[in-house]
C-alpha cells in the first residue's frame, strides 16, 4: 500500500463579475411612481455580450464559481473579490502576500470541507471515543489505537526499515478496500512510505505479531482519501501481520 501525498494545491483563477449600480427609488404615495418604476425595470433587457472578452469573463466568473459551489462554498465577499482583480489586473500592490493569499484560500476550503463531511468526522470520532473503552485496546498520544491479536518475538521496525507484512484494511461500516490476503501476495513496502497510522504502528510491533488498527483520519488520508473506495475523512480500521524486517 502506497502512501497518498496529499497536497492542498488551489490555484488562484481569473474571476470577472459585471457589477451594476441602480439608483434607490424614493417613496411616494401617488398611484403613478411603481407603475413608472416597473416600465424602467423592464427597459433594463438582457445583458449583451460585445465581444469574445465579455463572454470569456462572464465565463471565468461563472464557471470558477460553480466548482467552488461544487466542493461546498457557498458564497464569497464579492466588493473584495472585485478589488482583488482590479488590483492584480492595474498593478496595485496587493493587500496581502502571496504566502498569506494561499494559506487563506487552503484555510477557507478545509473548514468548507469538514462542513461538508461533518457526518463522516463525527461519525469516526464517535467511534474512537467509544473504542477507546473496549477491553485491549491502547491509545498512543497521536490518537492512534491499537489492540494487539498476536505479539511476535522478533525484532522491531524503525521508521526507515523495509517491512514484509500481510494486511486487510476496512471502512467502519465494514466494506473492505483493501487485502493481501485475498491476492495471496504480502507486501514488502518503505515504513517512511505510508500512512502516518502505519508508520508509528508498525514501529510497535515485532516480527510474528499482527496488530488490529483504529486510525483517525488525520492520520490516514485526511480529507481527500484514496479514490473511490476511502471517502474524505475516513477512520480506518487495519488487521496488520509483519513478517520480516529488512528480509530478515
Amino acid at each position: 500500500m502506497k502512501k497518498t501525498l496529499i497536497t492542498l494545491m488551489l490555484p488562484l483563477c481569473a474571476l470577472t463579475l459585471n457589477a451594476q449600480t441602480k439608483a434607490p427609488v424614493k417613496k411616494t404615495t401617488t398611484v403613478k411612481k411603481p407603475i413608472t418604476s416597473a416600465k424602467k425595470a423592464s427597459t433594463a433587457g438582457p445583458i449583451v455580450f460585445k465581444s469574445t472578452l465579455d463572454s470569456a469573463s462572464y465565463a471565468f466568473g461563472n464557471t470558477m464559481a460553480t466548482s467552488m459551489k461544487n466542493d461546498g462554498l457557498a458564497s464569497l465577499n464579492y466588493d473584495l473579490l472585485v478589488k482583488g482583480l482590479k488590483d492584480a489586473f492595474g498593478g496595485a500592490t496587493p493587500l496581502i502576500s502571496q504566502e498569506k493569499s494561499q494559506t487563506a484560500i487552503s484555510n477557507l476550503f478545509i473548514t468548507v470541507s469538514k462542513q461538508k463531511h461533518a457526518p463522516a468526522i463525527n461519525e469516526g470520532k464517535a467511534f474512537l471515543e467509544k473504542n477507546k473503552l473496549q477491553s485491549g485496546v491502547q491509545v498512543t498520544a497521536s490518537g492512534l489505537q491499537y489492540q494487539v491479536i498476536n505479539r511476535g518475538t522478533g525484532i522491531r521496525p524503525k521508521a526507515t526499515d523495509t517491512v514484509l507484512v500481510n494486511y486487510k484494511g476496512t471502512l467502519l461500516n465494514g466494506k473492505q478496500f483493501d487485502s493481501s490476503y485475498d491476492r495471496n501476495e504480502p507486501l514488502e513496502l518503505p515504513l517512511n512510505g505510508v500512512i502516518a497510522g502505519w508508520t508509528e504502528g508498525v514501529q510497535l510491533m515485532q516480527t510474528g505479531s499482527k496488530y488490529k488498527f483504529f486510525i483517525p483520519y488525520n492520520l490516514a488520508y485526511g480529507e481527500r482519501g484514496a479514490g473511490a473506495d476511502i471517502p474524505p475523512y475516513s477512520t480506518l480500521i487495519f488487521e496488520i501481520e509483519l513478517l520480516k524486517v529488512n528480509g530478515k
